[in-house]
Formats: structure tokens, C-alpha cells, sequence
């Protein structure tokens, strides 16, 4: 990295500090590849817990790229293990389906190793903003622009950022993890498609009675899935979730407006009685759900990343797995053109990128769709065949193999 005061020189210049586009400049910054990150937000408010009030499902391949990137050793939290998967079908006020699909560690079928200790890491986004903000700071190779106003213009040469009121920065490759509705995939027109679903996830954290033993529980009801989601204790609870709860947009308006000994009866009659007593802890927050897919993941000096190319409905937490897996794969042609001498915004590498990436994103996205379709109803002929079809996958060990291998995010083998 050079710099002369007025003008800088870095290989990529990362646009968007969320954790996808953070975790991808630790990466390459601890690869040895000069970097830069701009956000316009200022990043210290990001770790406080009513910035964001979710808590990520971190599958098996995201640690590793977090590991990689140097970040996952300072989560200031303990993550808690997600040793065991429930999924299973009803209705309000009425028991399960006994037509269940289970998993365990051992249904992944991996050899011994390549054994892991869970199907994936609760993480709260605090926790995660904290050990990112930490490390972006201490790279040598990284300058962080954070709160700042940038204009980018991209050639085929290079790219240059003017950050208002700091220098203007060259680089070979811009990289756009700007979030969904992107500043730098509109200015290189590429189109993009919407799926509005009319629903509204209601997240927050809820102590229970009895422990949950690392089982993350995926309960599908006619108005869309209510997830419970295994987290390590904090003081005085013992026993804690995280809840990811689907309503259609009008219910979840009133629900999100009861008290906690109303909102606790809610969840209860969605969830059952399995945790015994429910009691909501802290805030609650409310996030309108869709989906997107960018139809290119690059122009010109431009590559897209996370939620800037890609977002899908959160019926099987993968949406920011899905985001870890454009950074380990975008960080290895990097690593690899700049090792090797050559350009790493070349379009031959860019296409490369796109065709690691896409299609496993479009993947995704159908199979979150379509789950979403089939199960969010109350029609009695859907209901049963998706009950015996879990009940068959439940039964069919390679089934239940290739579906874990994919949420542990190893069926791609981007590690």
C-alpha cells in the first residue's frame, strides 16, 4: 500500500463493512493483499446490542473462512454449538406432525478426519461486529475509511475512490458489499430480481425452562416457519434461544405490539411446550422478508459479494453462510492472481468468481422459495406429503447426508 497524502494505492478496495464485506478485508489483509474498507456508517455504533438485533447461524465452512480471516478467536462470546437439527410441521394451538426429519453429526458422514464438533456456531451480531471492528484496525495491510462518502469510477485499467474530505484511492478491483440495494450494482446497471414474500421476521432472544441440548428446532406453521435457534447462556438464564419467527405482515404489526407475557403465549402455541416456560429477553425487531438475485456478480473492476449479488428467505439460515462463501471463494482468486503476479481484477477472473458462486447461490435460492411455498400453508393434501416427505429424508441416510453437507456449507468444498 502506498500513500502520499493526496492519492493511495491499494490492490482492492472493499465498499461495505458489514460482516461479509468486513470479513472479506481482514482476509485478504491477513493474506499479505493491500486493502481498503469505506462505509459510510461510523463502525463503533455497530457493536451495540440495539444496533442489530440477530443472532447468526455460523455453518461449519463460515468458521473456517472466519478463522482464516483471523476474526473468529476474538469473539469476545462463547458461540454456542448447533449439535442437532429438528424439522418438523403443524399447526397453532396443535402438537407437531410425529412425521419428523432429525439430524445429528453423524448423518454428515465425514470422515473421522474430518469430524466437527457441530453442524454450525450461534453468534450474536454484536459479538461478531465486536471481533470484526477489532481486527479491521489492526491489520497493516488494511486502511479503514469508516464513517465516509465515496464516489467510485471504474475503466478497464482501474478503479479510483474519492473519499470526501480524504485521499483518492487506485486500485485493481472494487468490491461491492453494499447490501441489498446497492449503490455500486446500480451504477453498473446490472439488473436485478425481487420475490416480496408478504412476510415479516420477528427476531429476538427467549430464556426457556428446560435446556434445548444444542437442538436448533425448525417448526413450519401455515403462516411460515418458527425457528428456535440454541445459544450459550449469559448470567441468570441458564437456558436460551434465539427466535427467528415468520407471520404474514398485518399479524406480525400486532404481534410485535403485546406484552412479553402475551408475546411468550404466542410463541408457545407456535413452538409447544418441549422448553417449558418461555420469557422473552431484550428487545424485540421485526425484518420484512424477500428476495434478490443480481443477474451478473461483476462489471468492469466491479465484483459483488453477500447481499449486494444475492438474498434469499431465511427458512434455513443461510443467507449470510451464503455471503462467507462469495468471500472464501473470491479471496482465493485474489490471493492466487496476486501471488502469482497477475491482475486480480482481470474479466477472465471475475468470470471465474461468477461461476464458482452463482449457480450454488441460485441453488439456495430456489430451495428457500420453494419451502417457503410448499409448507407455508394449511392445505390438507400439501400437508400430508410434506410430512411423509420428511419422514422419507428422515429414513434415507444419503438423503440426509447430502442435506447436511449442504447447510454445514461443505457440499461446495469452499473451506
Amino acid at each position: 500500500m502506498k500513500e502520499n497524502g493526496i492519492n493511495m494505492e491499494t490492490t482492492v478496495a472493499v465498499v461495505g463493512a458489514g460482516p461479509v464485506g468486513a470479513t472479506l478485508a481482514c482476509l485478504l489483509a491477513t493474506s499479505g493483499v493491500a486493502t481498503a474498507v469505506i462505509d459510510r456508517m461510523p463502525l463503533p455504533p455497530m457493536e451495540h446490542p440495539d444496533f442489530d438485533g440477530r443472532a447468526y447461524a455460523i455453518a461449519a465452512a463460515s468458521r473456517k473462512t472466519l478463522e482464516a480471516a483471523g476474526v473468529w478467536p476474538l469473539l469476545p462470546e462463547k458461540p454456542g454449538p448447533i449439535t442437532g437439527i429438528r424439522i418438523s410441521d403443524g399447526q397453532v394451538d396443535k402438537p407437531a406432525s410425529p412425521l419428523f426429519l432429525h439430524f445429528d453429526l453423524a448423518d454428515a458422514g465425514l470422515p473421522p478426519s474430518e469430524c466437527l464438533s457441530a453442524f454450525g456456531w450461534m453468534v450474536e451480531a454484536q459479538s461478531l461486529r465486536r471481533a470484526l471492528n477489532a481486527h479491521l484496525h489492526a491489520q497493516p495491510n488494511l486502511a479503514v475509511f469508516a464513517p465516509a462518502e465515496a464516489k467510485v469510477h471504474r475503466s478497464h485499467r482501474h478503479a479510483v475512490i474519492t473519499i470526501e474530505g480524504g485521499p483518492r484511492i487506485f486500485c485493481r478491483l472494487v468490491v461491492a458489499a453494499d447490501g441489498r440495494e446497492s449503490q455500486l450494482r446500480a451504477e453498473a446497471r446490472i439488473p436485478v430480481t425481487r420475490i416480496d414474500y408478504g412476510q415479516t421476521a420477528l427476531v429476538g432472544s427467549v430464556a426457556h425452562e428446560r435446556p434445548h441440548h444444542n437442538t436448533a428446532v425448525e417448526h413450519f406453521l401455515p403462516s411460515g416457519p418458527f425457528a428456535q435457534l440454541p445459544m450459550s447462556p449469559i448470567p441468570g438464564v441458564p437456558h436460551l434461544s434465539a427466535i427467528v419467527w415468520t407471520e404474514r405482515q398485518a399479524n406480525a404489526e400486532r404481534l410485535m405490539q403485546l406484552n412479553d407475557s402475551l408475546y411468550a403465549r404466542e410463541m408457545m402455541r407456535r413452538l409447544g411446550s418441549h422448553l417449558g416456560r418461555l420469557r422473552p429477553i431484550g428487545r424485540r425487531w421485526s425484518y420484512r422478508l424477500s428476495a434478490l438475485f443480481a443477474h451478473r456478480y461483476f462489471a468492469p473492476r466491479l465484483a459483488l459479494i453477500g447481499d449486494a449479488a444475492h438474498g434469499i428467505h431465511p427458512i434455513a439460515g443461510q443467507g449470510l453462510n451464503l455471503g462467507f462463501r462469495d468471500v472464501a471463494a473470491l479471496a482465493e482468486l485474489i490471493i492466487d492472481a496476486v501471488q502469482g503476479g497477475r491482475d486480480p481484477g482481470a474479466p477472465s477472473l471475475l468470470q471465474q468468481y461468477q461461476r464458482r458462486r452463482r449457480a450454488d447461490n441460485m441453488l439456495m435460492l430456489g430451495v428457500t422459495d420453494a419451502l417457503d411455498r410448499l409448507f407455508s400453508n394449511d392445505h390438507t393434501l400439501l400437508r400430508l406429503i410434506r410430512d411423509l416427505g420428511l419422514a422419507g429424508v428422515h429414513r434415507i441416510p444419503a438423503l440426509k447426508r447430502l442435506f447436511v453437507r449442504q447447510a454445514m456449507g461443505l457440499a461446495t468444498g469452499l473451506l
